[in-house]
């Protein structure tokens, strides 16, 4: 194991992922809004903010997949020390990591059951900004629309058609979150 693999854990844990937690509720509550997350520091190429989802939501008893330049070794033993999350397959992940280009075929991931729409799986995709660009947003927790850049539509709208089924996202870049949950509608501005 990587020696730097030890650092970049909360250094108040019961402080710093209860806030992180918070502002993962209120994201994915509020989709389309953006909150900022603090306390992670992870190695490269994951950022603050999936470091702080991955130290608040990711233990012993949720699979990880791990995309792309995020399935390194610096990485892998920083979520074995720091989480414990076991380590698999996309088509086994309870959460995935990556870029949206390494996180295709979104297909992949596990959708849920029609009795258990809760056995799907959480993408936490890392990019490289916020901004309310191309997507306007409607549905629960969202008062008339918001707006919020994503890597592409024709893929949520999909997602959104399979409802109760579907994965749902967090967006993060830098130290901030966002997150679009399966029961948004997405459309092209």
């Amino acid at each position: 194991m990587n020696p730097t693999a030890l650092q970049g854990g909360f250094s108040d844990t019961p402080v710093q992922s209860s806030h992180a937690f918070r502002a993962a509720l209120e994201a994915m509550a509020r989709p389309g809004t953006i909150h900022d997350v603090a306390g992670a520091a992870p190695p490269a190429p994951v950022s603050i903010a999936a470091g702080a989802l991955l130290l608040t939501l990711c233990d012993a008893t949720t699979p990880l997949h791990l995309a792309g330049t995020y399935d390194c070794a610096t990485v892998r033993d920083w979520v074995t020390f720091h989480c414990g999350a076991p380590l698999v397959a996309a088509d086994e992940a309870g959460f995935a990591l990556g870029d949206w280009a390494a996180l295709q075929p979104v297909g992949r991931f596990a959708i849920g059951l029609p009795d258990y729409p809760d056995r799907s799986a959480t993408l936490l995709v890392e990019t490289d900004h916020f901004a309310p660009e191309n997507a306007r947003l409607t549905g629960p927790g969202i008062e008339t629309h918001a707006a919020l850049s994503l890597p592409e539509i024709e893929a949520f709208q999909a997602n959104r058609a399979l409802f109760p089924l579907g994965f749902d996202c967090f967006f993060t870049s830098g130290s901030r979150i966002a997150a679009l949950p399966r029961s948004t509608s997405v459309e092209a501005v």
